[in-house]
């Protein structure tokens, strides 16, 4: 979901294979050939806590990343947000945010 007045949303999608989850980050509204840092946080939205997994950067709203961690494992972890930010220079303004939820 939107943060920040960003317009910029989008889904993620999570599928683990081999006991690895990789996340498909696929973004609308975003600025373009800017790359935004991306996380899985401790928490939930709108204010999560600290970083859980660094995801790669999104960049023209595109972001897979591999992760060493299964379902059962990210579920015994919630709550988890996932959260992308402006861009690396303006890390503290995040765009969107939102909760796992298995």
């Amino acid at each position: 979901a939107e943060q920040n007045s960003s317009n910029e949303s989008g889904i993620a999608t999570l599928v683990e294979e081999n006991g690895q989850v990789t996340v498909t980050l696929s973004m609308t509204g975003f600025a373009e050939n800017v790359a935004q840092p991306a996380h899985i946080h401790n928490g939930s939205c709108p204010t999560p806590g600290a970083v859980k997994y660094s995801l790669t950067n999104v960049v023209n709203g595109t972001s897979v990343t591999t992760i060493n961690a299964t379902f059962d494992q990210l579920e015994s972890e919630l709550p988890l947000a996932i959260n992308v930010h402006q861009s690396v220079e303006n890390a503290s303004i995040w765009v969107s945010c939102g909760d796992l939820d298995f």
